[in-house]
């Protein structure tokens, strides 16, 4: 097996994250590193700390040079970091040492690979919000068309009220809604550069650190943070806490979709499932497994990048190391389950039929509540609950339907509309249509 799911040639299909994935190459980290390289020469050159000349040179060369990643691995076992080698690498593909003696000019290893990261977390995050617009809008359709759809609500894996397709689709539509209304925020706020040299005093960078600071996150679209933040991790865990909970709410629907589909329940449609190697009668949840697994692994991998934020002193090794292993992980199993839970969204449908017999296999008892409700009109609601939980008991024990019973022993009830799951599914329907008109306010992709 593949040291990543994602890389392998055997699971990649299984767990795709799409152009995710290209953006978390060694190659795109080398781009993303030289531009970094070339926005600094141009901001230090228009504020005369290096010759404009020279920027002019850098500037051009990081789009012009292609650096291969492979040269950069032995300067990395060397030196813990890939940007001792780049610089050498770069400096003498320029073929022009006048000016490229000013590659790198007062910066450090993780300015350049902070800054070069945030530049590819924000095209991740595009990506991400572009398949959380398309789930989102197929589940407000879902909740708009099936909002008066009734189905079993389930507590503790047990029946517990009616509600309805609509309000269940609303469900898991919601955090991902959230998660998209964040976004804005958290572009702003956390998509930075860095730049402040080897311990973060911007020494070498002189008096106009600050400037030019200033001007390479303009040139590279990115936000000033005013500082340094090099043991101050908190950007990125905010991104990856964003990552993380998109893999978790579509982990939800993954472990709820695994459940309505499962033999016996059968009350929705995945529209595309997979076989079995030896039983021709199945057709597995395969993306609703995705999901779930990605949610698990997303769980755990946090809890180490937390770990690795708490860092020693003005720059910790070791502790940097730590989230080069677990973040690129993180954010491709969001952007994977983005891409899976917009599928699964697409294609999702209710089983009207196996919906209304939940309900009604129950011998009605799913009502119960309601009609603890409706005796608590004539009498103390304790007794009303104890009246509703003897009958329950009868009709369990003599398999009678709980309708049968109330019909016997409350004549004066409406028993029809108190078992009618249609009216007993409270705000279910409102929520439903709440929510899709939410979704439908979206902006197109």
């Amino acid at each position: 097996m593949a040291g990543s799911v994602f890389d392998s040639q055997v699971y990649g299909d299984l767990f795709g994250s799409g152009e995710a994935s290209r953006l978390f190459s060694d190659s795109a980290e080398v781009r993303a590193m030289l531009l970094v390289e070339g926005a600094l020469a141009k901001a230090q050159g228009a504020a005369g700390v290096i010759p404009q000349e020279s920027a002019a040179a850098i500037s051009r060369a990081v789009v012009e040079i292609a650096i291969d990643p492979g040269v950069l691995k032995r300067p990395t076992g060397q030196n813990g970091v890939p940007v001792p080698g780049l610089v050498a690498a770069f400096r003498d593909e320029m073929k022009a040492p006048e000016h490229a003696q000013y590659v790198h000019w007062g910066a450090t290893s993780q300015d350049i690979m902070d800054s070069a990261l945030m530049l590819r977390l924000r095209q991740v995050l595009a990506l991400v919000e572009t398949d959380l617009s398309a789930s989102v809008k197929a589940l407000g359709t879902f909740s708009k068309t099936h909002a008066e759809l009734p189905m079993a609500a389930r507590t503790y894996g047990q029946h517990a009220t009616p509600t309805s397709f609509g309000a269940v689709a609303a469900g898991w539509g919601a955090p991902l809604l959230g998660l998209l209304e964040e976004l804005p925020g958290l572009r702003q706020s956390c998509l930075l550069v860095s730049l402040a040299g080897a311990a973060g005093t911007s020494s070498a960078l002189g008096p106009q650190a600050a400037e030019v600071r200033a001007a390479m996150a303009k040139g590279l679209a990115l936000g000033d943070p005013g500082r340094s933040w090099h043991t101050d991790r908190t950007p990125f865990l905010r991104i990856a806490d964003w990552l993380v909970r998109v893999t978790l709410a579509f982990g939800k629907l993954g472990e709820d979709c695994t459940a309505l589909a499962q033999s016996g329940v059968g009350e929705i449609l995945l529209g595309g499932a997979g076989a079995s190697s030896t039983m021709p009668q199945k057709q597995n949840p395969v993306a609703p497994s995705v999901l779930t697994a990605l949610a698990r692994q997303g769980i755990g991998l946090f809890s180490v990048l937390q770990g690795a934020s708490m860092q020693q002193h003005q720059r910790d090794g070791a502790a940097w190391f730590t989230e080069w292993m677990c973040l690129p992980q993180i954010v491709l199993g969001a952007a994977s389950a983005a891409k899976t839970g917009r599928a699964l969204c697409a294609g999702l449908a209710p089983n009207a039929a196996a919906m209304a017999s939940a309900l009604s296999d129950g011998l009605g008892m799913i009502h119960a509540e309601a009609l603890s409700f409706a005796l608590a009109a004539d009498m103390p609601r304790p007794d009303a609950q104890a009246a509703v939980k003897t009958l329950c008991q009868e009709a369990q024990s003599t398999q009678t339907p709980l309708q049968d019973l109330v019909a016997r022993e409350y004549p004066d009830l409406d028993a029809a509309a108190l078992f009618d799951a249609s009216q007993q599914m409270g705000r279910a329907p409102w929520d439903a249509l709440q929510f899709a008109k939410k979704a439908g306010e979206l902006g197109g992709e």
